[in-house]
């Protein structure tokens, strides 16, 4: 079985895979590993692979030292399934090419569009030849409501749950319909663009934000909240001869 360690920047999540198929995620806050010793005494774990967009703090890292298992961590130089063409791999954050490769791996010779919807929001590009070609990064959701508040002298937090119409009623739904629909059409517009380029164009939603779609869209996307492990499950069993 392998252990997959996603540390991201607001929690850390671990998955257990048996080859391709996901057998259970676990959910911790920020670099915390506290469900680490439920997984290693329930599963036999035979090897590991650890990605963070962060630097670890010395505790995590002597946890992850003691185990018997062997840990791939992920970097810049990791062999990859893919055909990464970006130009300064050492800046790439290994979610965002985790998220293509697990993408590849459930449509293999396809144009894909991955957009990954956390703290920020990614747009990855990946041709038909397995050929990574870059992507974009804008604010995500949190941090749109968040920098209207703290660069006005006015403008409220908003909550991101509530009423959404067409054009704000007031200040408060002109702030979450300008957020939400903002997104959207943003994502609309990646979409409708790629899509003239790449008519066969398959896209995929994943990370911690959702958001509504028309219905000519939705018979294009795959949402899928667990595309980053799975993409990171895909990099290690390609390390290990086994894909």
């Amino acid at each position: 079985m392998n252990l997959i360690i996603d540390i991201g920047n607001t929690s850390t999540k671990m998955a257990v895979f048996e080859q391709d198929t996901l057998i259970e995620v676990f959910s911790d806050p920020g670099q915390s590993l506290e469900a680490l010793s439920q997984i290693v005494s329930s599963y036999t774990i035979e090897q590991g692979i650890v990605a963070t967009v962060v630097n670890l703090k010395p505790d995590i890292s002597e946890q992850l030292k003691v185990l018997s298992f062997p840990f791939l961590w992920l970097g810049k130089d990791t062999p990859l399934p893919i055909i990464n063409l970006y130009e300064s791999p050492d800046t790439l954050g290994y979610d965002r090419i985790a998220a293509v490769v697990g993408a590849c791996a459930r449509f293999p010779e396809k144009d894909i569009l991955v957009v990954d919807a956390g703290t920020a929001i990614t747009y990855e590009f990946v041709d038909a030849k397995g050929r990574y070609h870059g992507g974009n990064i804008s604010p995500g959701v949190y941090m749109r409501f968040k920098a209207l508040n703290q660069y006005t002298s006015r403008l409220p937090l908003v909550n991101p749950e509530g009423r959404v119409p067409d054009m704000g009623k007031d200040t408060e739904t002109a702030i979450r319909a300008g957020v939400m629909k903002g997104v959207e059409y943003e994502i609309q517009g990646y979409i409708m663009y790629l899509r003239h380029k790449y008519p066969e164009l398959l896209v995929f939603l994943t990370g911690g934000d959702e958001f509504s779609f028309d219905s000519k869209l939705k018979n294009i996307i795959f949402a899928d909240r667990f595309l980053v492990l799975k993409g990171l499950n895909r990099i290690l069993n390609y390390n290990n001869g086994r894909i």
